[in-house]
C-alpha cells in the first residue's frame, strides 16, 4: 500500500521495521530510558564543583604603600639611610673599674644602700671556726632543715653559673653570677622584696664566685674574659686580670687572698697576684690538659692544687710551675669521659669528689677510687652539676640531682645517702649549682632560670 513501486525485499524490510517499532512501543523502553536519565542529570546537578583557581595575571596588584617602597609622593625615590647596628640586649661592658650601681637603679636607691652597708657591716666581724661533726648529729641536722615560700627568688636573669654565701653568722647574705654576666646580691635575711639586687661586671658566663677568705668585704668574681673583685667599701668592680683566652675557674693560693690560680678553657693554668699593677698574671702553665675545668688549692698545703680536665685529674705543685713540661704529683685515673669538677675535702683534704659525664660521682681516698652509679646527663639547657664538700663536714659532700620530686643530695663518702633536700611546693627544678656555709646549717640550690633556694 503505497510502496507498490518498491522490490519485495524492501518491502519484506519495512513490514519488519514496522513490526519491531510496535514490539519495542508496547514494552516502553523509550520511557523508561527518558527516565533513567532525567535521574542521572538530577544527580549530576547536586555535585558541586571545586572553582578553579583563577589566574595570576587575572588577580589586580596589592596596593602597596609608597611609604614601604621609599618613594615620595611625587614619585622621587628616597635616597638609602646608612645601615644602623642592632642594639644589643645588654651593653658591652668597659674594661678598667665598673662602679657596684644596679641594673635596676631606676628603681629606690635607698634599697641598694641598705643592701651595701648590710654587706659592709657583716664583713667587719668575722669568725669562722670549721669543725667537722658527728655523721648522726650532722644527719639530724639536715633533717631540720627547711625550705619555706620567702626563702625563694629569682636572683639574676639566666642561668646560674656560679654561687658564694658569704661567712657572717648573723646574716645570710649569697651572690649567683649567670650566664650573661650578672651578678646577684641577695640578703636573704633581710626578708622583704627589696632584698636582692643584680649588677652587670661581666659581659660573659661567670662561672667562679668567692668571698675573700680574709676580707668578705671583698667579692671576687670570673667570667670568660676577666676577674673581677667587687669592693663594697669603694663601691667598684676592679678589674684584676684579663684574657681573651677564656677563663674556667679559679682559687686563692693563700689565706691572704692576695694570690689566685686561674684556670684556662685551653688547658693552661696562670698565677694572678692582686698586688702588681696591671691585669696581666705573673706565670702561665702549661699543665699537659686540653681543657681546664676546675681548680681547686689544698686547705693545708697551699702548694697543691687540684685541676679537672676532659678525662684527666691530677695534683699539681704550684711551687715548680713552669711555661711547659709540667707533670702532676698525682693523677686521678678512671673517667671515660668529660670531668665536670673536682674538689679537695674541706678540713684535711685527703679526699677528692669528681662529677663526670659518664654517669658516674668518684670519692678518691688515698689515691683509691669509689664510684658510685648516678645520673650526670643535665644536657645542654642545664649548668653541670658540681658536687661540692660541705665546708663543716669532712666526709660529706652536696650534688644536684635529676631525680623526681626535684631535690638536692647529700652523700657520704662511702656513697651512702644520708639526706635528700626536698620541698613540692617550693622546689620544682633542678639545681645543678650549691653551696653551704662554712658554719651555719644553710644551703643554697640555684637553677637554670636565676632562681635560688635558701634552706
Amino acid at each position: 500500500d503505497g510502496h507498490s513501486h518498491l522490490s519485495a525485499y524492501e518491502r519484506k524490510r519495512l513490514k519488519n521495521i514496522s513490526e519491531n517499532a510496535k514490539f519495542f512501543a508496547a514494552l516502553k523502553i523509550h520511557e523508561s530510558a527518558a527516565r533513567l536519565n532525567q535521574i542521572v542529570t538530577k544527580r549530576q546537578s547536586r555535585v558541586t564543583k571545586r572553582p578553579r583557581p583563577k589566574k595570576v595575571e587575572d588577580e589586580a596588584a596589592p596596593r602597596r604603600s609608597m611609604r614601604l617602597l621609599r618613594v615620595e609622593p611625587s614619585g622621587i625615590p628616597v635616597p638609602q639611610a646608612p645601615a644602623q647596628p642592632e642594639a644589643e640586649e645588654y651593653p658591652r661592658v668597659p674594661a678598667g673599674p665598673v662602679p657596684m650601681v644596679p641594673e635596676d637603679q631606676a628603681g629606690d636607691r635607698k634599697w641598694t644602700e641598705a643592701l651595701l652597708s648590710t654587706w659592709m657591716r657583716i664583713s667587719e666581724v668575722l669568725v669562722v671556726v670549721t669543725s667537722s661533726f658527728g655523721v648522726k648529729s650532722y644527719q639530724e641536722s639536715l633533717s631540720s632543715m627547711v625550705l619555706s615560700e620567702e626563702n625563694v627568688r629569682k636572683v639574676v636573669k639566666s642561668r646560674v653559673c656560679s654561687m658564694a654565701i658569704h661567712p657572717s653568722e648573723s646574716t645570710i647574705l649569697v651572690a649567683a653570677g649567670d650566664k650573661w654576666g650578672h651578678v646577684g646580691l641577695w640578703n636573704v635575711s633581710c626578708g622583704s622584696e627589696e632584698g636582692a639586687h643584680t649588677f652587670i661586671p661581666h659581659n660573659l658566663s661567670v662561672s667562679c664566685m668567692h668571698f675573700s677568705p680574709c676580707n668578705p668585704a671583698h667579692l671576687l668574681s670570673l667570667s670568660e674574659d676577666t676577674l673581677r673583685c667587687g669592693d663594697v667599701t669603694r663601691a667598684v668592680f676592679d678589674e684584676i686580670c684579663r684574657s681573651e683566652e677564656g677563663f674556667s675557674s679559679f682559687d686563692f693560693l693563700e689565706e691572704s687572698g692576695s694570690t689566685a690560680l686561674v684556670g684556662h678553657w685551653a688547658g693552661h693554668v696562670a698565677v694572678v697576684d692582686r698586688r702588681t699593677p696591671g691585669v696581666s698574671w705573673e706565670l702561665s702553665a702549661d699543665i699537659g690538659f686540653r681543657r681546664t675545668r676546675t681548680v681547686h688549692v689544698h686547705p693545708v698545703d697551699k702548694q697543691y692544687f687540684l685541676a679537672a680536665g676532659l678525662v684527666d685529674v691530677g695534683v699539681f705543685d704550684v711551687r715548680y710551675l713552669r711555661a711547659k713540661g709540667n707533670q702532676a704529683v698525682s693523677s686521678l685515673p678512671g673517667h671515660t669521659k668529660s670531668v665536670a669538677s673536682a674538689y679537695f675535702s674541706p678540713l684535711t683534704g685527703s679526699r677528692v669528689v669528681t662529677v663526670c659525664a659518664d654517669d658516674k660521682l668518684r670519692r678518691n681516698v688515698s689515691l683509691s677510687a669509689f664510684p658510685c652509679r648516678y645520673n650526670c646527663n643535665t644536657g645542654r639547657w642545664l649548668t653541670r652539676f658540681r658536687a661540692i664538700w660541705d665546708p663543716k663536714q669532712e666526709q660529706c659532700f652536696v650534688v644536684g640531682s635529676m631525680a623526681q620530686p626535684r631535690q638536692i643530695n647529700v652523700f657520704q663518702e662511702s656513697g651512702k645517702l644520708l639526706h635528700s633536700f626536698c620541698s613540692l611546693q617550693g622546689l620544682s627544678s633542678v639545681c645543678s649549682i650549691n653551696v653551704v656555709h662554712p658554719t651555719r646549717h644553710v644551703l643554697v640550690g640555684g637553677n637554670s632560670s636565676g632562681r635560688l633556694h635558701v634552706f
